[in-house]
């Protein structure tokens, strides 16, 4: 199986062509060594998925035929990430929800009833 259907089939991606873009810009490594969208996976391989800021690191169990339900993903993927990738993550999403202030972006429902009533 291709790495990028695999990608999208154990649901680390939202649609075939995101994953396919991911492996593309060189984000998709396995065994340490990017790889093109049509490589071939096999179980037993470790695969390594920079995201954003920190890095991923699956091994494969087995592969599936076709896109598989969320409950089944741990039948055909162990996460072997470390401990301190882990950590980073948690870490940058902590430091992203934190920049944003008040009042920026798109009003919430209350924000619009207290304009709403505000100008009548």
């Amino acid at each position: 199986m291709r790495i990028d259907k695999f990608l999208w089939c154990v649901r680390l991606f939202k649609t075939r062509s995101l994953s396919g873009e991911h492996v593309k810009g060189n984000r998709v490594e396995i065994d340490n060594a990017p790889v093109k969208a049509s490589r071939e996976v096999k179980p037993g391989d470790i695969i390594r998925i920079k995201r954003h800021g920190f890095d991923q690191v699956l091994e494969i169990l087995a592969l599936p035929k076709s896109r598989v339900g969320a409950k089944l993903v741990p039948v055909y993927i162990k996460d072997i990430t470390p401990q301190n990738e882990i950590d980073k993550e948690a870490f940058l999403k902590l430091a992203r929800n934190m920049t944003r202030q008040k009042g920026l972006g798109r009003p919430t429902k209350k924000d619009r009833r207290d304009m709403d009533q505000f100008l009548d």
